[in-house]
């Protein structure tokens, strides 16, 4: 192969190159960019700066279920929770969440998922918000809509969760604990939206993708 043939010969091998380096980077960028199902994350409550949290330590009045906090520990083992889909809806693993879809979010160290009902929450009666089930397993009342701007739920972006059942907002107002889970926030369920309302990630573990349902 003379010269002028070789050099042509890499110039095709060079844009065959940066053709799939883009196609691979948009790729790669669009599957980071939104929260996938099955998706392991940290939620951090945009006002009070906590992050969800949940422990087998029970409610001493309401349902005496178990209980779910606000914590500002960074390194928290049990901040972490698991998207999942519902009972009547499954979440194939690695698909992007979409706003307006209805998930769980079970608690990775108890298996018991966020919950809430018409309970009164412990400090400022507003409404209530547990961990119930079994091994990922309760009931409706797990259910929590996602609500967010777009179309998907974008990993950067602040969004609420409604409690499907009550209309219910996850939220912090800043009531705090004693003893024995002294300094940590109560988390409860409100109706109007507000900034005590918002969430957004402060850890994600992406999935393999899967065809699997969770």
């Amino acid at each position: 192969m003379d010269t002028s043939n070789c050099l042509n010969f890499l110039g095709f091998l060079l844009r065959i190159f940066v053709l799939l380096s883009s196609i691979c980077g948009l790729s790669v960028g669009s599957e980071l960019s939104f929260v996938t199902c099955g998706s392991v994350i940290k939620l951090l409550n945009v006002k009070h700066n906590v992050r969800l949290h949940s422990h087998d330590v029970r409610y001493g009045s309401g349902s005496g279920q178990q209980s779910v906090t606000g914590v500002s520990a960074v390194e928290d083992s049990n901040s972490y929770w698991s998207i999942r889909g519902t009972s009547g809806a499954s979440c194939t693993r690695g698909t992007p969440v979409k706003c307006g879809q209805t998930i769980r979010l079970t608690h990775v160290n108890t298996g018991r998922n966020l919950h809430s009902h018409y309970f009164a929450s412990p400090l400022s009666s507003n409404q209530e918000v547990s961990a119930f089930g079994e091994e990922g397993e309760g009931d409706h009342l797990d259910e929590w809509t996602v609500q967010c701007s777009g179309s998907v739920w974008k990993r950067e972006e602040s969004v609420r969760f409604r409690h499907k059942s009550t209309d219910g907002l996850l939220s912090v107002t800043g009531e705090q604990y004693g003893r024995p889970i002294h300094g940590q926030m109560e988390v409860h369920a409100m109706s109007n939206p507000s900034q005590h309302s918002l969430w957004k990630l402060h850890l994600y573990q992406q999935p393999p993708s899967l065809s699997q349902n969770v």
